[in-house]
């Protein structure tokens, strides 16, 4: 698939930040975007054409903030070109597909390449391997059958904390998680803006999904880094914030959720580990809708280290950055 759409098509259909970096080689800010850290297996692809770009299999941690990889998925996606603009001299890559920028490349990678691709997240769009056929990527699946990667089974959880900012960023810091969101959930306007919930009369809770593997945290760790993190005795409360929408809450998925969030509030319950009274509500989970943009990621966005939500367990001790 070949670039089809016009400039202000384009603007329509990408984020403000992604047209910037795609159409107008903008760079990102390091460490504040999407998937400098993910180390999910998948293909990186363009958001405009779809066009398979580089993959998790040449993906590496280089320390700078940005995806890296040692080389693109498909040598034919991708240009490369001169690039003076910021007072240097260096080598520009494109996706081919798009004409879009997608970052440039250094020869300070590791071997046998002794490339570095330094591609900015709002450049591709993440198709993890479990997805790859579902969305017509199947071909890409030998790639890691031939490495015995398998596809990776998540889970999800839902839970209010508080500010959702400082919930996500603690989250974000347990070993186990995959990926995290923050949105509203619980209550009954449909499409709910942050205005909307802030009037406190929608219902909603500012809450976090959490995905997560099964394999490397169960849900009951979770349940301990969510009673960790926040005080579940104040009702519709936490710290300044008051207010329905900062109330203390589980929202289970299934009947063992439930089951498991009730017997950590009564083991907490009868160990009297709080001196009031846990107020958290059990509550099954229904529509979340994702928050604004600039709700995501806040603290990493803004480069401020977080000094609320903290677990004090479970972590792997990455900060926020």
């Amino acid at each position: 698939m070949e670039n089809k759409y016009s400039e202000e098509e384009l603007k329509k259909m990408l984020s403000e930040e992604q047209y910037c970096v795609l159409r107008e080689n903008a760079t990102e800010r390091p460490f504040a975007n999407e998937y400098w850290d993910n180390k999910r297996p998948g293909i990186y692809v363009d958001p405009i054409t779809g066009k398979p770009l580089f993959s998790s299999l040449d993906k590496f941690d280089s320390q700078t903030g940005w995806p890296s990889f040692t080389q693109p998925i498909d040598k034919q996606e991708v240009s490369e070109k001169t690039d003076d603009s910021a007072g240097m001299t260096r080598t520009e890559v494109r996706s081919k597909s798009s004409d879009s920028h997608l970052g440039h490349v250094f020869e300070d990678g590791p071997k046998p390449s002794g490339l570095r691709y330094c591609i900015n997240s709002a450049a591709l769009r993440f198709v993890p391997l479990e997805d790859l056929e579902k969305e017509g990527y199947g071909e890409y699946r030998a790639l890691f059958e031939r490495q015995g990667i398998k596809p990776q089974k998540t889970e999800v959880a839902t839970f209010a904390a508080g500010c959702f900012w400082g919930v996500q960023s603690a989250f974000d810091r347990v070993k186990g998680v995959m990926k995290t969101s923050v949105g509203y959930t619980g209550g009954k306007l449909k499409n709910p803006t942050y205005e909307d919930v802030c009037t406190d009369k929608t219902g909603h809770a500012e809450a976090v999904q959490v995905e997560y593997d099964p394999a490397a945290v169960s849900y009951e760790q979770l349940l301990d880094a969510f009673f960790t993190i926040h005080d579940p005795t104040t009702l519709n409360r936490q710290g300044p914030d008051a207010g329905t929408q900062y109330r203390s809450a589980i929202f289970y998925h299934t009947p063992q959720q439930e089951q498991s969030a009730r017997n950590k509030i009564g083991a907490l319950t009868k160990q009297k580990k709080f001196t009031s009274p846990i107020v958290t509500a059990v509550t099954r989970a229904g529509e979340f809708y994702p928050a604004e943009d600039y709700h995501q990621k806040y603290f990493q966005k803004k480069g401020i280290e977080p000094v609320c939500h903290l677990p004090l367990d479970l972590t792997d001790k990455k900060a926020d950055r």
